[in-house]
């Protein structure tokens, strides 16, 4: 069957941001987030070594055993849509991506949030991922969990054309205040600073002994519009919440409770590599991370 708007695609991160920043419905239909989905459950197969029967939304791939190694294939036909829904510890949850192994249970999975505007209302959001965070911790203390936040830089000055549906504009045509998240002088809105300040206290789950309430990896992002792109700046270096280093935290998380921590179940668990040569690794993506190549 082929692939419908809705069933994931193979993309790369300019084309997820560029759904994000310029959405073409509705932002409550979910389909100016969607394309992150699928951007990090491609991800997760190309670059984490995840077979993609194993994760939801099912990424467009193919898997081909031989004795000279797996094969990755690109099958656009064999993309996958919705939800996976697990039962937390409170409630059951809808989850954006997720990867569940069959002998396991759910092992990794990841929510995406998209912000255009209304930056004020930010902490808003922060009683809604602690909850998140703990409901499904209480049921799964092994689960890595990720939290991925993206906020559209939206510039102090005036509002463009193309942005009228997205963004509000004061009576002298800028872009209203509760709506700005970077300054002419190129200075972050408080709102959003805090609104990072606040995560770090979510951050950083260690271990399952550690406080459930912590996301194993968390980042945070601003979206420049045009070209859309992530601003590499901010923020900054030093911080853990950058959107660069998420991924990576993921599979280290990952691999120490599932693969190094259970010796016997590796043989279900360990992420697999991809042969070199493989038909979707030929492709010309322009992806802004390196395939899984044994």
């Amino acid at each position: 069957m082929a692939s419908s708007g809705n069933h994931c695609r193979w993309i790369n991160l300019a084309d997820a941001l560029s759904g994000f920043t310029y959405p073409t419905g509705r932002t409550q239909s979910q389909a100016h987030i969607r394309p992150l989905h699928w951007y990090v459950a491609c991800r997760l197969v190309v670059e984490g070594g995840f077979l993609p029967e194993d994760i939801t939304p099912r990424p467009p791939f193919r898997v081909d055993s031989t004795g000279a190694g797996l094969t990755l294939h690109h099958v656009p036909d064999l993309g996958g849509a919705g939800e996976q829904t697990v039962l937390g510890g409170l409630k059951t949850k809808d989850i954006d991506v997720t990867v569940g192994k069959p002998q396991v249970g759910p092992c990794l999975a990841v929510s995406v949030k998209g912000t255009m505007n209304a930056f004020r209302n930010l902490t808003n959001r922060m009683e809604e991922a602690v909850g998140d965070c703990t409901n499904l911790h209480i049921a799964y203390p092994n689960l890595v969990y990720a939290f991925l936040h993206v906020l559209r830089g939206n510039r102090e000055g005036l509002r463009g054309t193309d942005e009228a549906d997205i963004v509000q504009a004061s009576p002298d045509g800028n872009v209203a205040s509760n709506d700005i998240a970077i300054r002419k002088d190129g200075a972050i809105v408080d709102s959003i600073e805090r609104y990072h300040d606040v995560l770090l206290g979510l951050a950083g789950r260690r271990g399952i002994r550690n406080d459930i309430t912590r996301y194993e990896s968390l980042a945070l992002a601003l979206v420049r519009p045009n070209p859309p792109s992530i601003m590499e700046e901010w923020p900054g270096a030093d911080s853990p919440l950058r959107f660069e280093d998420a991924f990576d935290r993921m599979y280290r998380q990952y691999d120490q409770r599932y693969v190094f921590a259970a010796p016997k179940l590796a043989k279900h668990t360990a992420r697999v590599e991809w042969r070199e040569d493989s038909p979707a690794l030929r492709e010309r993506m322009n992806l802004d991370y390196r395939a899984r190549i044994g």
